[in-house]
């Protein structure tokens, strides 16, 4: 027969109360990070959302009061012509952008997978590299070879007595920003699906180089649907990179007048608050990007989630 359970002594409760804190105190400083600089800005975003100027006493003697206008600026958002054109070049922009950057990620991950490649970790390193230049920097760089005056492929073309090649003109111009895309974002995703391609046991390829498949079937066949989690991970990544689209065309504003200073919504997002003074408008904008994003995100992770995840529900 079991005896009394003994209540615990205020020591071991002391003791058992520091063991549990030990964790907490770890996690306490990204905790008050991440409230400090992700939750309170967002819950501030959302109440200025709400916030706007009217006018009140009228006449010569009124004055510009900030108040409480409601939906007043999610409307005007969403009837905005200028943002929502701007959410169409964005989407024109990722249709061509993300498959080139999938495709040639998938592509230079099988190959650096396939046995006795040469030079495989040179190869690796040498596509990776343009991810660690940043953004603004490349934009520059791709910029200058798209101007007329000092583009090479310009100069290649008149040496030939063809015209000048326009890289600023649209249609052209979502290819030239795709292109930068494709430069910088290559060697990120295919590190992700290389890496998830090595975690694949070997035995698998040699049962199938046994049953006498090539490599070309080994990679369709069997490579490519193992490595489809990692394609849909960075699917998303590239689906949320491409709706914030900011810096390419920012920086390549300056070098052309095809450009506008609202061409993309978080390029409108940012004239709106910081050169028309409309915080609220900007921030009403900002939170229906944001919802977009997070809709997108979850209807692109629900349709691959059988793939992804092995699961129906």
């Amino acid at each position: 027969m079991a005896g009394p359970r003994t209540q615990p002594t205020p020591q071991r409760r002391r003791v058992r109360l520091r063991a549990a804190s030990i964790p907490w105190a770890f996690a306490a400083p990204a905790i008050v990070f991440f409230i400090a600089f992700l939750v309170l800005p967002i819950i501030y975003a959302l109440w200025l959302s709400f916030r706007g100027f009217r006018v009140e006493g009228g006449g010569a003697f009124g004055r510009r009061v900030e108040t409480f206008i409601g939906f007043d600026n999610y409307v005007a958002a969403l009837t905005d012509g200028e943002f929502l054109a701007g959410l169409g070049r964005v989407l024109a922009y990722g249709a061509i952008a993300i498959p080139s950057v999938l495709g040639l990620a998938l592509l230079f991950a099988l190959l650096l997978d396939t046995p006795r490649v040469r030079l495989q970790g040179f190869a690796r390193t040498a596509i990776f590299v343009p991810y660690a230049v940043p953004g603004v920097i490349a934009s520059l760089l791709w910029g200058f070879l798209y101007l007329p005056s000092t583009s090479p492929m310009n100069f290649i073309v008149r040496q030939v007595g063809a015209g000048p090649l326009d890289f600023f003109s649209p249609p052209v111009l979502f290819f030239a920003l795709a292109n930068i895309a494709l430069w910088s974002g290559v060697g990120f995703n295919m590190i992700i699906i290389y890496t998830s391609l090595r975690a694949v046991p070997t035995e698998i390829y040699e049962a199938a180089r046994i049953d006498g498949a090539s490599e070309l079937q080994i990679a369709l066949r069997i490579k490519v649907p193992l490595v489809t989690p990692a394609l849909v991970l960075t699917g998303l990544f590239s689906v949320i990179g491409t709706l914030q689209l900011y810096s390419e065309p920012a920086t390549l504003r300056p070098m052309t007048t095809t450009i506008s200073s609202t061409w993309v919504p978080l390029m409108k997002i940012y004239q709106e608050a910081f050169m028309n003074d409309n915080l609220g408008g900007a921030a009403a904008a900002s939170v229906i990007l944001a919802v977009a994003i997070l809709v997108f995100s979850l209807v692109l992770l629900r349709f691959f989630q059988r793939k992804t995840f092995g699961a129906d529900s």
